[in-house]
C-alpha cells in the first residue's frame, strides 16, 4: 500500500528546512513519480531543489518532453513557492484518478523548482525580516552604509511598515473621510496638518534634519542576470557583474541547457494578477508571426483557466515607458526558443473591486477612491491587517513617530493567508494543458525486409503525436537550438563482429523537423496545406548481417523525447 501523501498548508510560507523536509516527504511517499535533486547551491550554500515529476515505469525523464516551472527568484515573492507546491500536491493526488494528470505524468516530465532563491526567502521569513529584491550577496559593494536609513523592522512586530512623522513641509496628509489613510498634499495647498512618510527603519548618524534611504546593500536582481539581453548596471539595476555570475541563475541555466527536452516553462512571481508573455526586448511586430500566434493561443487558454489577463511585456508591462525589462523570458524564449511565461500572482486591486486599472501605471497615479476601496477591503476581508492602524513609537533617532500603513509583504506582494490557496489553484489546469500540448515522439512501426541471404533493409518510422511541432517555436529554428529527428542504428563493435556492417545509410543521421497535429489553417482555407503527414519521418538503413541478428534502433528529438526499439533480422 502506498504511503500517505503529505498534507501541506497553503496559508503559510515554509522556511527552508521545513520546505526541504516537505519535498523529500513527497518523494518518499511516491518514489515512482517524484525524485528530488539539487541543481546547485545558493550564495549561502543552501541546496536549490528541483523536483522531477514523471512515472519512471514509462521511461526516464530525459527521454520525455519536459515542462519547467520555478518560483521565488525574488526574495519576498513567497506565493510563487506556494503555487509550485500546490501544483505538486494537485498532480500527485490526482494521478491514477484523473486521465489528464495520469497521461501527463506517464508521457511527460515536470521539472519544478519551488524556491530558486532560498537565501533571500529565508531573510524575508526571518523573525526580524528584511525584504530585499533577490540574493543576499552584497552588491555592487561589499560594505556597510556609513549613514542613512536602512529599511528594517524597528518595533519587532515581524512586519516592515511605514513611519509617519509630523512635518509642516511634508507631502502627505490624513484623508478627510478616514484619517488612517494618508493621501498626497494638493499642489499649492498650505495651512494644514502634514506628514512625511518614511519607510520603517533605523538611521545611522542622523543629523537631526535629513533622511536618506539607503538602497539594500544586497542590490542584486537575479532575474536580470540571465545571458540573453544582459546589460550592465547603468542600464539594468541589479544585473550583476556579468551574465550568470550568481550561483542561483547559473544553476538554472546549466540545468536547462543540460535538459534540451524542456519545451515550455513558467516562472512564478508576484504581484499584479497578470500573465506576461514575451517579448521583453522587442514589440509584437518584431516577433516571428507563427510564434506570436502560438503565444496568443496559449495565453488565451491561460486567461480562460486562471481569470488573469495575458499581456505583452513590451507593450503592457514596463516600469517606465523608456525601459526594457529583460529576464528569464529573454533567455528561455528569445535565446533558446522554448515557450515561456511569467505569472505575476495576486492583485489586491482586483480583490478590492478596482476595475480597469493599468498594472504598473496604477502605482504611479490613481484616484483616492481606489485607496478607500482597498481600505474597506482590508477592514472587511482581512481583519484590518492589510492596512495596519498607526501606533505611536519612540524612534531612537526621529523621536515620537507612528508606525502603520500598508503591510505590503503579507497583503500586497503576497495574498493574505486565507486567499493563498485560492490563487494557487488557478494554475494547474493551464499548466496541464501546456504540458500535454508539447511534442511527443512515438513509434509508428519498424520494417525488416530481406534483400539477400545476409542483406537487409531496416526501416524505423516515427511520428510526433503532440500538438506542438518538435521544435516548438520558429525562434528555435532561427537560433539553431534544435535539430531534426535523429535516427540511430546501434551496431556492435566491428572488430568483435566483422560479419555485421552498414551497407547504406549512416549509423546516426538527421531527419526532418516534425510538425504537430495543430491545424496550420482553417478548414476553409483558399489553398489547402500540402503537409498532411509532416508529423512523420522514416529512418532507413541497409545492413549486412547474419539472419537472426538483433539490432537496437533509436529515434530522438530533443523536445519531443526518445523512442527505443529492437528488430530481429528475420
Amino acid at each position: 500500500m502506498a504511503a500517505a501523501l503529505p498534507s501541506p498548508r497553503f496559508d503559510e510560507f515554509y522556511r527552508y528546512d521545513a520546505l526541504t523536509e516537505l519535498l523529500f516527504a513527497y518523494a518518499e511517499a511516491r518514489p515512482n513519480l517524484v525524485s528530488v535533486r539539487s541543481i546547485g547551491k545558493s550564495h549561502e550554500g543552501r541546496d536549490i531543489w528541483v523536483l522531477v515529476l514523471t512515472n519512471t515505469a514509462t521511461g526516464a525523464d530525459v527521454d520525455k518532453p519536459a515542462f519547467w516551472l520555478d518560483g521565488n527568484i525574488h526574495a519576498a515573492e513567497l506565493s510563487a513557492s506556494t503555487a509550485c507546491l500546490f501544483y505538486l500536491n494537485d498532480l500527485l493526488n490526482k494521478y491514477g484518478l484523473e486521465p489528464q494528470v495520469t497521461q501527463l505524468l506517464d508521457t511527460r516530465v515536470i521539472y519544478m523548482v519551488p524556491r530558486l532563491n532560498p537565501d533571500g526567502a529565508e531573510l524575508a521569513l526571518a523573525d526580524r525580516p528584511r525584504h530585499i529584491r533577490s540574493s543576499t550577496r552584497r552588491y555592487p559593494y561589499d560594505e556597510e552604509p556609513v549613514d542613512g536609513l536602512n529599511i528594517e523592522d524597528v518595533d519587532g512586530d515581524g512586519r516592515i511598515l511605514t513611519m509617519r512623522v509630523p512635518d509642516p513641509h511634508g507631502g502627505y496628509k490624513k484623508h478627510a473621510g478616514d484619517p488612517r489613510l494618508m493621501v498626497a498634499r494638493e499642489p499649492g495647498e498650505f495651512g494644514g496638518e502634514y506628514y512625511r512618510l518614511i519607510p520603517e527603519g533605523f538611521i545611522k548618524h542622523h543629523d537631526g534634519l535629513t533622511v536618506t534611504i539607503n538602497p539594500d546593500r544586497e542590490g542584486l536582481d537575479l532575474n536580470r542576470n540571465f545571458p540573453s539581453e544582459w546589460r550592465q548596471e547603468y542600464k539594468q539595476l541589479g544585473a550583476g557583474p556579468y551574465p550568470t555570475s550568481e550561483p542561483e541563475v547559473r544553476a538554472m541555466v546549466d540545468f536547462i541547457v543540460a535538459h534540451p527536452n524542456i519545451g515550455a516553462a513558467i516562472s512564478y512571481h508576484t504581484h499584479s494578477g497578470v500573465i506576461l508573455r514575451p517579448m521583453g526586448s522587442q514589440s509584437d511586430d518584431d516577433m516571428i508571426p507563427e510564434d506570436l500566434w502560438s503565444y496568443k493561443q496559449f495565453s488565451a487558454l491561460g486567461e480562460k483557466h486562471t481569470g488573469y489577463p495575458a499581456i505583452s511585456i513590451w507593450h503592457d508591462f514596463k516600469y517606465h515607458p523608456k525601459d526594457i525589462i529583460s529576464g528569464t523570458q529573454d533567455w528561455v524564449y528569445e535565446h533558446l526558443g522554448a515557450l515561456f511565461w511569467v505569472v505575476e500572482i495576486w492583485s489586491p486591486n482586483k480583490a478590492a473591486g478596482i476595475e480597469g486599472y493599468k498594472w504598473i501605471d496604477w502605482y504611479r497615479e490613481h484616484p483616492v477612491e481606489d485607496d478607500l476601496k482597498l481600505l474597506k477591503w482590508s477592514d472587511e476581508q482581512c481583519g484590518g491587517q492589510a492596512h495596519v492602524d498607526w501606533q505611536p513609537f519612540q524612534h531612537p533617532q526621529l523621536g515620537a513617530v507612528e508606525i502603520g500603513g500598508w503591510d505590503k509583504m503579507n497583503f500586497w506582494r503576497n495574498p493574505p493567508p486565507h486567499l493563498r490557496e485560492r490563487e494557487a489553484a488557478r494554475f494547474p489546469a493551464w499548466m496541464n494543458q501546456i504540458a500535454l500540448s508539447l511534442p511527443k515522439l512515438e513509434l509508428l512501426r519498424t520494417e525488416v525486409r530481406a534483400l539477400g541471404p545476409d542483406t537487409w533493409r531496416v526501416r524505423l518510422a516515427v511520428s510526433n503525436s503532440g500538438y506542438l511541432p518538435a521544435y516548438v517555436t520558429k525562434r528555435a529554428l532561427e537560433r539553431k537550438t534544435v535539430r531534426g529527428v535523429m535516427f540511430h542504428i546501434h551496431l556492435p563493435d566491428p572488430l568483435l563482429n566483422p560479419e555485421i556492417s552498414l551497407v547504406s545509410g549512416k549509423e546516426r543521421m538527421e531527419g526532418p523537423q516534425l510538425e504537430g497535429h495543430a491545424p496550420k489553417q482553417s478548414q476553409h482555407a483558399f489553398l489547402p496545406s500540402r503537409e498532411v503527414t509532416a508529423d512523420r519521418a522514416v529512418g532507413e538503413w541497409v545492413v549486412r548481417a547474419p539472419k537472426g541478428t538483433r539490432l537496437a534502433l533509436t529515434a530522438s528529438a530533443e523536445r519531443a523525447g526518445t523512442v527505443r526499439t529492437e528488430v530481429v533480422l528475420d
